[in-house]
């Protein structure tokens, strides 16, 4: 009997300590509430775009780690938090919402309602949302982003369309006149300029002259040259040419001809000069042997004349692009019949052509120097479209201004957009389906593309980075272990941007939720330990800790310290690798604004050869420039409202320079990447 009473107490106990540690799947709901966390202290949520509340429920109760979310009836939003906090959250009356709270944390969310406020225009923008899984249910995708708005409809194709179109024009004229003696010169020249550029200029003249005795003398030349020319710069400019030919006739016919083609292009990156001169000289000399016949050549004798005909040509080019192209294609064609009975001819011909050509390359002029012109602010679509958006994050450039952007939210892969191509192609990651295979990547963040080849991103939501070897698409994990997050030093949790010494030996990498910086080899291997260079001892606003750290730069051409953005903290802070502190450079520690001193939540970050800060204010939807050694800021880029149009952005996070210093903004939002063309 007593043994059966102890079997009894224990099954009790055993069911007492699995309900504790097994929350409830039932949701109590509570309507006109809204729980807002958006304090530094708050943890991660998961905003979920769905087509109905119940799926918002779904994808909560599928969620170990859902303790609360709210659902939008206005726009169909649902937001899951992992936590709640009573220090730092609020409860706020607001209409066409539901909080939905499991049952488990009802005490705990029942002592927030004594504090209620009322509801304004206030918006709640949520920032590094991420949790080890997530759900894609029918048309509802599962986001992970620093915004509040994100919706994608499955596309069928995975090639991104955008316009682009260059018209060139070269007008060339050739004129051709038979008579007794005919002189015909056409010259066309152009002019091409880019950074580095190579600029031909030909000048083809052929002359046949022949005078006649008292008999039938007939002399035909041809001549025919054309020339085409494709010219571009990268501002609007204006190539003109001028030939002028002068032809005299004597008596004893000695005619010159001499053609001179300048033309002189001149952009902010580099000029070219190109200089052709051509010189003809034709003879000729005739001689009649007839007792009665006598042959005279003058300007105005009926009896036989020599006429000379000049054409000239002006052609002006005018074009607007990148690119250059120079083509020449010159047809020489020359036919002389000479019928006679009595008499001899004699032709001599002498053609010098001599060509030139000069190239200058030019460094590009500090921005910050009074006078110098800075970015157009009209931005150009350059990937991403609303038929195929793609919601870029990291964006980088390589030497051949090859663009490479993470598509990190929508369609979990790497595009890739060739110079002045139009459609891009995937080289990392599987089109909307992530995953944890070698094929496959689950919110990528940034990329880099070595000199060999070999092609680097961060794979955030699995705490990794993914290198493919030169082009395969397979990726090899070389920091993380095993999809799991951490704090070891073989380990990351959330990584976000990176960058890479001069040599790419070394790359650093921004381990947000750890709250540091590490360096690894970048031919290490997966468990392999990093090191250790900046932060690691907790988030903080002090000039000893880093507070979230999302972007980084490195430059160690100009300065041997790291740029980093503190998204948390609202700050830019310097950090010699392996210092105890940094000193900040942009931005108030910890506090939030939109005016020339604040910055709110920063993400991609840039130097340049002069010092000056390039920082992109994710929260203030614009680019900010610091010059060296201020910490005002000028906005280069988006007016400070989040919209859609070509002069605004919306969210933007990273953020590159091609060779010409043209700027490329990965916009987030607006799904696409955005092209600012150097004035």
């Amino acid at each position: 009997m007593n043994k059966a009473i102890l079997l009894f107490l224990l099954f009790l106990l055993i069911i007492k300590c699995r309900c504790e540690n097994s929350r409830s799947v039932f949701l109590r709901k509570f309507f006109g509430i809204k729980y807002i966390c958006d304090k530094t202290g708050c943890s991660p949520s998961i905003i979920i775009f769905g087509k109905n509340q119940v799926q918002c429920e779904i994808s909560c109760l599928n969620n170990l780690q859902c303790y609360l979310l709210t659902f939008d009836l206005s726009n169909n939003q649902c937001e899951i938090f992992a936590n709640i906090s009573v220090d730092y959250a609020n409860l706020i009356q607001q209409q066409n919402v539901i909080t939905m709270i499991t049952l488990d944390n009802e005490q705990l969310f029942n002592s927030m309602l004594n504090n209620i406020t009322e509801a304004s225009t206030k918006e709640s923008t949520m920032t590094s949302k991420i949790t080890t899984t997530s759900t894609n249910t029918g048309d509802t995708i599962t986001t992970n982003r620093e915004t509040t708005t994100s919706s994608s409809t499955t596309p069928t194709t995975t090639t991104i369309t955008t316009t682009w179109s260059t018209t060139s024009t070269t007008t060339s004229t050739s004129t051709t006149t038979s008579t007794t003696s005919t002189t015909t010169s056409s010259t066309s020249s152009s002019t091409t300029t880019t950074t580095v550029s190579s600029t031909t200029s030909t000048t083809t003249t052929t002359s046949e002259t022949s005078t006649t005795s008292s008999t039938t003398s007939t002399t035909t030349s041809t001549s025919t040259t054309s020339t085409t020319t494709s010219t571009t710069t990268s501002t609007s400019t204006t190539s003109s040419t001028t030939s002028t030919t002068t032809s005299s006739t004597t008596t004893s016919t000695s005619t010159t001809s001499t053609t001179t083609s300048t033309t002189t292009s001149t952009s902010t990156t580099s000029s070219t000069t190109s200089t052709t001169t051509s010189s003809t000289t034709s003879t000729t000399t005739s001689t009649s042997t007839s007792s009665s016949t006598t042959s005279t050549t003058t300007s105005t004798s009926t009896t036989s004349t020599t006429t000379s005909t000049t054409t000239s040509t002006t052609s002006s080019t005018t074009s607007t692009t990148t690119s250059t192209t120079t083509s020449t294609t010159t047809s020489t064609s020359t036919t002389s019949t000479t019928t006679s009975s009595t008499s001899s001819s004699t032709t001599t011909s002498k053609t010098t052509t001599s060509s030139t050509s000069t190239t200058t390359t030019t460094a590009i002029a500090n921005p910050c120097t009074s006078g110098n012109l800075l970015w157009n602010k009209t931005g150009i679509t350059v990937l991403g479209s609303s038929s195929s958006p793609v919601p870029a994050s990291g964006v980088f450039l390589d030497s051949n201004d090859t663009l490479y952007a993470a598509d990190e939210a929508g369609n979990y892969v790497v595009w890739r957009l060739l110079k002045n191509a139009i459609n891009a192609t995937i080289v990392a990651g599987n089109y909307q389906s992530p995953g944890t295979n070698s094929s496959q990547l689950y919110y990528p963040n940034d990329v880099y593309l070595d000199r060999s080849g070999n092609l680097y991103v961060t794979d955030m939501a699995y705490s990794r980075v993914q290198k493919y070897i030169n082009g395969f698409r397979n990726g090899i994990t070389i920091v993380g272990t095993n999809l799991s997050a951490g704090s070891a030093l073989n380990q990351l949790t959330n990584p976000r941007y990176f960058t890479f010494d001069s040599t790419e030996t070394y790359m650093y990498v921004a381990d947000a939720l750890n709250h540091r910086v590490v360096r690894y080899l970048t031919n290490t291997t997966s468990g392999t330990n990093g090191v250790l260079v900046a932060g690691g001892n907790g988030a903080n606003n002090t000039n000893t800790s880093l507070n979230y750290p999302f972007g980084i730069h490195y430059l160690p051409s100009i300065s041997n310290d790291l740029f980093i953005t503190n998204y948390y903290g609202h700050s830019v802070i310097r950090w010699t690798p392996g210092a105890s502190s940094g000193t900040f450079v942009a931005g108030v520690p910890g506090v939030p604004g939109s005016d020339s001193t604040h910055l709110s939540s920063p993400m991609g970050i840039k130097i340049d050869n002069y010092m000056n800060v390039y920082v992109v204010d994710y929260n203030n939807h614009r680019v900010q420039l610091f010059c060296a050694n201020t910490t005002i800021g000028i906005t280069i880029a988006g007016n400070g409202s989040a919209g859609n149009s070509a002069t605004q952005l919306n969210y933007p996070r990273g953020i590159a320079f091609d060779s010409a210093m043209n700027m490329y903004i990965g916009d987030d939002v607006n799904n696409r990447v955005q092209k600012f063309m150097k004035l």
